[in-house]
């Protein structure tokens, strides 16, 4: 007997379809339209091809660009991760008040607004009112963000690694918490050592959570904007001048709008090809737990 389907719940999903239609497609529309086209004003506007899209990808403004992008997501990739799954197997792993509120601890950084948190770390850095520059200034360390690379990218590290260390822990707390006792139980009889049973029993298990993770810590870092923008302007010179920036520099300070929106495509191809890895990996290891 053949079963039949409902198909009216694709009627709930109708509206979230064309809110995203209104939202997101039709903008891109407007984006490809400006890739491929020129004007001088007047509303004008005249065939070119890919003429923007060549500029775009032999920039050696962009490369730079991209290069310190590329940097930038690996740092904190190999900050964050270590760092969120060490802190999640050191929380309490017990149901009570005491968890609770770490948990809720843990989250704060993640309910500030992305300007507020540039706000802050930018007077936090500041060698007269900050507590940062303030302490290291007294300490004689040469503390300058706005004036040494060195200093700027180590402030805007530190600022994202505060910011967003939370989301990897909670990831990983969320796939610990998963695992049954049963496992740590065959291991306390196995005499396992507690690196053998990160090695073959929390590591494996968090596999998924861990790559979810990545996914979204490499998609918010690759396309990081307001944080960076507020605390140096993408300064001292070019140094923090990260692909967004270098866009919204292209396309808003120059009005460069036909290069400026083969850039945006080129930019987001990036990113979702990297995003369909990551998908594709997600899907073949659940398969394989399968």
């Amino acid at each position: 007997m053949k079963k039949t389907q409902n198909q009216k719940a694709w009627f709930m999903v109708l509206p979230v379809l064309i809110l995203v239609a209104f939202s997101a497609i039709i903008p891109m529309m407007t984006v490809v339209n400006y890739s491929v086209q020129d004007t001088f004003g007047n509303n004008e506007f005249f065939w070119v091809g890919l003429e923007w899209f060549e500029e775009v990808l032999h920039s050696e403004r962009i490369h730079d660009a991209l290069w310190r992008q590329i940097l930038f997501t690996v740092i904190i990739l190999a900050i964050e991760i270590p760092l969120g799954i060490f802190m999640a197997l050191h929380m309490p792993k017990k149901n009570g008040l005491w968890t609770s509120i770490c948990l809720v601890v843990v989250a704060l950084p993640l309910l500030i607004p992305w300007n507020v948190v540039g706000t802050i770390w930018q007077i936090f850095g500041r060698i007269d009112i900050g507590l940062l520059g303030y302490t290291l200034d007294q300490l004689g360390i040469s503390y300058n963000y706005t004036q040494d690379t060195f200093d700027a990218w180590f402030t805007i590290i530190i600022m994202d690694v505060w910011h967003w260390t939370s989301l990897v822990l909670l990831l990983s707390y969320a796939g610990l918490r998963s695992i049954p006792d049963a496992y740590y139980q065959a291991a306390k009889i196995d005499q396992a050592s507690r690196w053998s049973v990160f090695r073959y029993i929390e590591l494996p298990k968090m596999k998924g959570v861990l790559i979810i993770a990545i996914l979204l810590r490499f998609m918010d870092s690759f396309m990081i904007y307001t944080e960076p923008f507020v605390v140096t302007g993408g300064g001292p010179g070019n140094a923090t001048t990260f692909l967004s920036i270098d866009l919204v520099k292209m396309a808003i300070g120059q009005f460069d709008l036909g290069p400026a929106a083969a850039f945006s495509l080129i930019y987001f191809l990036v990113i979702l090809l990297v995003s369909w890895v990551f998908y594709t990996t997600m899907v073949n290891m659940d398969k394989e737990n399968e």
